[in-house]
């Protein structure tokens, strides 16, 4: 890759993604990213005497805090790591947390020097003014990139399925959100957003667990096991380990959850029937303790919340929204003239959307919900790791192409404007 050279058509740019689950990183123009890994970190706290308050920010970067990032780090238990975040709501909220995340991926995935690379970063469609001029102040003052763009995660998803104009409906872990995209811009006044996501279902799967009496012990905590006949106890031994703190075993649990929801949960194709899905063939999931269970019905029951949030255990009425609702409210809110357009491109892409028969069952649904003048047309990737990294590859697409080089803000024009030329040259 050639560095530091923007005004051809290798620019050798990277792109970065952060998500609320995983961070994607790598350069422009490859098919996928050099790495994937947690946007959660694990922070051990040198000074074990005194309280750890997670919402303290300052001194964050003492020499006597170790920060792991790393699977292979943040899977060996240690006492008094605590596993945060530094997004909220998909925005920056602690910036030092960031820099970690930026440090991870040029020194273990791109292992070359920051002022060698133009830098494209994907941002949620609701980033505001100042935190946006903070990055760039951040890339530019403290890596000293050559050039940088910021693009709206949902632009580069509609980029990414070969679309400039489209809904998309992006299904991740904190939040389902419903972004048209026209001509290549976030149209802001419509967006819509719910919580009934990928957590919103590990929530149900872990009440589900609870009713049903498995304790999930995560992998850390186990030994050895030895293989035992389904619905039988497991039998197995802990390991010695030190005392983790609460926000990593969560962290650790959660992990067994999602590998719970990708193998077993599916969608069913039509609203849930318990009885009409009596006959279905069960499922095996093996829990790290070693318990091997079936699951039948209620791996359908539980995805059902997605589309009809009424079924929801403890919710009576509720102004959650389901997926082909967030859809349809979107679309409604946009001007007439271009709802035949969206209604034509609309673009599934998270790593919810992956769910078994996902796709077919929201194609079902919102042709019920599309006005017969309009002709629908739901576009989703074949291939999972498309779906997955929708927004980064979209942003490899785009920051690769030789035209793109007159939209860089380069450092040049930063020194010159100061960095609210990110709100003029990055729509």
């Amino acid at each position: 890759m050639s560095g530091g050279v923007y005004g051809g058509d290798e620019v050798g740019a990277l792109v970065f993604d952060f998500g609320s689950m995983t961070t994607r990183v790598g350069f422009a123009g490859e098919d996928c990213p050099k790495g994937e890994f947690s946007t959660t970190v694990g922070v051990l706290d040198g000074n074990k005497d005194e309280k750890f308050d997670l919402h303290d920010t300052k001194n964050l970067k003492d020499s006597n805090r170790d920060y792991f990032i790393d699977p292979s780090e943040i899977h060996v238990p240690r006492s008094n790591v605590e596993m945060m975040s530094p997004l909220k709501d998909g925005l920056i909220e602690n910036w030092d947390l960031f820099e970690k995340l930026v440090d991870h991926s040029y020194k273990r995935h791109i292992r070359s020097d920051p002022e060698l690379h133009p830098v494209l970063i994907s941002e949620s469609p609701w980033n505001v003014r100042n935190k946006r001029e903070k990055l760039a102040e951040l890339m530019f003052e403290k890596y000293n990139v050559p050039a940088f763009f910021l693009c709206k995660n949902a632009v580069l998803s509609a980029f990414a399925n070969g679309r400039s104009t489209g809904l998309v409906i992006d299904s991740g872990a904190t939040h389902t959100s419903a972004i048209p995209v026209h001509d290549g811009f976030v149209l802001q006044q419509a967006i819509v957003r719910s919580p009934v996501a990928g957590d919103f279902i590990s929530r149900q799967c872990l009440e589900f667990f609870m009713e049903s009496g498995i304790d999930i012990i995560p992998s850390y905590m186990i030994a050895s096991k030895e293989p035992v006949d389904e619905d039988a106890a497991p039998i197995f031994t802990k390991k010695k380990i030190p005392e983790v703190t609460k926000s990593y075993h969560n962290f650790m649990v959660k992990e067994v959850v999602k590998d719970f929801q990708a193998s077993t949960l599916q969608v069913s194709d039509s609203p849930y029937d318990q009885n009409a899905l009596e006959n279905i063939p069960t499922v095996l999931f093996e829990f790290p303790n070693g318990l091997n269970k079936g699951f039948d019905t209620e791996r359908f029951r539980i995805c059902e919340s997605l589309f009809d949030t009424t079924t929801v255990k403890g919710i009576e009425s509720t102004t959650l929204l389901g997926v082909p609702h967030v859809i349809t409210t979107s679309i409604g809110m946009c001007d007439i003239d271009i709802r035949a357009g969206l209604y034509n491109s609309v673009i599934a892409v998270g790593g919810n959307t992956l769910l078994n028969g996902f796709v077919d069952r929201l194609n079902r649904e919102l042709l019920s919900k599309t006005p017969s003048s309009m002709r629908l047309k739901l576009i989703s990737n074949n291939s999972q790791t498309e779906r997955r990294f929708s927004s980064w590859i979209g942003g490899s697409i785009l920051a690769s192409l030789g035209t793109f080089h007159q939209m860089w803000i380069s450092k040049q024009e930063y020194e010159e404007s100061g960095r609210s030329c990110v709100e003029r040259k990055c729509p």
